[in-house]
């Protein structure tokens, strides 16, 4: 399986033969769901190229983002809830062409005492989503809006690798669990101190951005 070739130095041999036995490569495309709420996890999935947006909703139904996960990473909240048989409280989202490999999650306790690897890979996922869910609490408790909006676009150009950034305000809104209309005027806010250019649904971060966000 080539796709394998990608995890060559993450796990070890054995488990990468284990891979190529049981896993399956899945292809999703960008705005497709992954996981929604509700849905019991069958598989647990391992990145191999693409991001996929990571999501929560309250009691009323408002959504807010909790991480985003990247290639050769996996997702914490899918762990505890392929262990456990829970049904899944949060929605995966592609947020670009995806291709992952879905492990059946029969295996998921024997691997954790076969392959030092594997165990080592799952604590990582673990330890890195929990400090990311922390840092967005922190937000919420902590930082202005304006503030979360500039991180906010930060990690969008970290993880696009790109300044032009595809987005509507509404979708900003969802995910920083705010209105449209607060969006719309911190943005403009932000096009006025020559930070940004908006478009329609797509965002362009000057230089400027870069050296504010320091």
């Amino acid at each position: 399986m080539e796709i394998l070739d990608k995890f060559r130095h993450t796990f070890e041999s054995k488990l990468l033969e284990e891979l190529e036995s049981v896993a399956k490569v899945v292809s999703i495309k960008a705005g497709e769901v992954i996981l929604n709420y509700g849905q019991i996890v069958r598989t647990m999935p391992i990145i191999a190229s693409g991001t996929v947006k990571i999501s929560r909703k309250d009691d009323q139904g408002k959504e807010i983002l909790l991480y985003y996960v990247n290639a050769k990473e996996s997702c914490a909240m899918t762990f505890t809830c392929c262990m456990e048989q829970f049904p899944s409280e949060i929605k995966a989202v592609a947020e670009d062409d995806v291709v992952m490999l879905a492990i059946p999650i029969t295996v998921m306790d024997e691997w954790l005492v076969k392959y030092s690897t594997w165990k080592s890979f799952v604590m990582g996922t673990i330890r890195d989503r929990f400090s990311e869910m922390l840092n967005t609490i922190d937000q919420i408790a902590f930082q202005k809006l304006d503030e979360r909006l500039k991180y906010y676009l930060q990690q969008k150009a970290k993880h696009t690798g790109s300044k032009l950034l595809n987005l509507s305000h509404d979708e900003i809104a969802r995910d920083l669990a705010t209105s449209r209309v607060v969006i719309s005027r911190l943005l403009k806010k932000l096009e006025n101190d020559d930070l940004l250019l908006l478009y329609r649904n797509q965002i362009k971060l000057l230089n400027a951005f870069e050296l504010e966000k320091n």
